[in-house]
């Protein structure tokens, strides 16, 4: 699992994002619980992002990496400011930067999608039929029939819990 965001301002881990876009500029600032009471973000009122800015002190805007997009001629400095590539391109040659910005993000870099929880009901009765079955052969070979019989009865009651399953 990614690792989440910490506080800018100790170490713990931030639950409070706050975003303010000056001048086509995107400041972000993150926060934990104490430091955003801390700072008054709690409070409506007495809340100034403007004294919160620290981020953009801290970790100021990075100089042109040199890095540009063959087919379009996007930097990445443009990609930041835009939120989106010029051209597919941009995929292959902003890669890096790509890969360290989804792993902060998400999970993980690829993407696996979601599996419905009936197909995955399905998937395990089917595995497990299937471990049966063998077993039971297994079984059969080697003459143990009283643990054939049990794979058998097990078998069924599977089979039975598939039915259901696919009524459903």
């Amino acid at each position: 699992m990614a690792n989440p965001f910490k506080c800018d301002l100790c170490p713990k881990p931030a639950t409070v994002h706050l975003t303010q876009i000056v001048n086509n500029k995107v400041h972000k600032v993150d926060l934990c619980e104490e430091c955003a009471q801390a700072k008054g973000v709690t409070d409506p009122s007495g809340f100034s992002l403007a004294d919160l800015l620290l981020k953009a002190s801290l970790n100021p805007e990075p100089v042109e990496s040199g890095v540009r997009c063959e087919q379009c001629g996007y930097t990445q400095n443009e990609f930041k400011k835009h939120g989106r590539f010029g051209c597919p391109h941009c995929y292959e040659t902003f890669s890096s930067s790509i890969q360290s910005m989804l792993e902060t993000m998400h999970k993980g870099v690829a993407h696996t999608g979601k599996v419905p929880q009936r197909a995955l009901a399905r998937k395990t009765l089917h595995e497990r039929l299937s471990r049966l079955e063998d077993a039971l052969n297994e079984a059969i070979k080697t003459e143990r029939y009283e643990e054939a019989a049990r794979c058998r009865d097990e078998i069924s009651q599977v089979k039975q819990a598939f039915g259901q399953e696919s009524s459903r």
